[in-house]
């Protein structure tokens, strides 16, 4: 299969400044050459091409063309500066399929913290999962599991704050409005109307984990409990 390869939002921000600049550089030298070909054929006593003469160009006239030309410049520099920040980032930020690392070392990780992996680029933590799936859940079927790993939105969703996670109780706690969320990101106490957002993903033959966050898989309903473990320690937020 042939690689595509994506122009990034500056090159193309540049390509159309270019352009825009080159047209009108174009359209405006062909006026002069234009109005130069008429002057020389009206007093060579021919006729003009065009069925009348054209008048050479005044001096009013160039800067008054030359102040639109600075204008059309001007808007094609800040359209295209426009199109640069907004155009969506697909080169491994959030938005995109991101590489989040190899699988042995994110373990490992979790393993030696004792708290979830945050990939900040992301927006996202990789806790190790360990329930057990029931009929109502079975996140390994949605897509957001993958061999004991799964991706949480940092997101929280009662009213969109960072979500830290507490050493202490090994839960998940907003600091906002006290909403609170288990290891797995299931919602335990608060506002939050349901557990965090997550993400798919994938672990290719690599080992290479995968998260896909290009579209938020909603998280499980109040009263979902796949882990059945309390609050490790104390809370980080006092409960609302």
């Amino acid at each position: 299969m042939t690689p595509i390869v994506a122009l990034s939002s500056g090159v193309i921000a540049a390509i159309a400044v270019v352009v825009v600049i080159d047209i009108f550089a174009i359209v405006f030298g062909l006026s002069f050459v234009r109005a130069k070909r008429a002057q020389q054929a009206s007093e060579a006593g021919l006729p003009v091409e065009t069925g009348k003469a054209l008048k050479p160009v005044s001096r009013r006239d160039f800067f008054r063309r030359s102040l639109i030309a600075s204008l059309v410049v001007f808007g094609a520099q800040f359209g295209g500066a426009t199109i640069a920040f907004l155009w969506p980032n697909l080169k491994g930020g959030f938005g995109s399929v991101i590489n989040a690392g190899k699988l042995e070392d994110i373990k490992a990780a979790i393993e030696e913290t004792e708290q979830p992996y945050y990939y900040g680029a992301g927006r996202f933590y990789i806790i190790g999962y360990t329930g057990t799936a029931s009929d109502d859940v079975d996140y390994a079927s949605e897509g957001v599991e993958s061999q004991g790993l799964m991706p949480l939105y940092q997101r929280c969703v009662h009213l969109g704050c960072r979500v830290p996670f507490c050493q202490q109780s090994q839960w998940f706690e907003c600091p906002c409005h006290g909403s609170k969320y288990n290891t797995a990101g299931e919602y335990k106490l608060g506002p939050a109307p349901r557990g965090m957002d997550r993400f798919r993903i994938d672990v290719t033959d690599a080992g290479d984990v995968m998260v896909d966050t290009s579209q938020v898989v909603l998280g499980p309903p109040r009263g979902t409990d796949t882990l059945g473990k309390p609050p490790a320690g104390p809370y980080c937020v006092a409960p609302g």
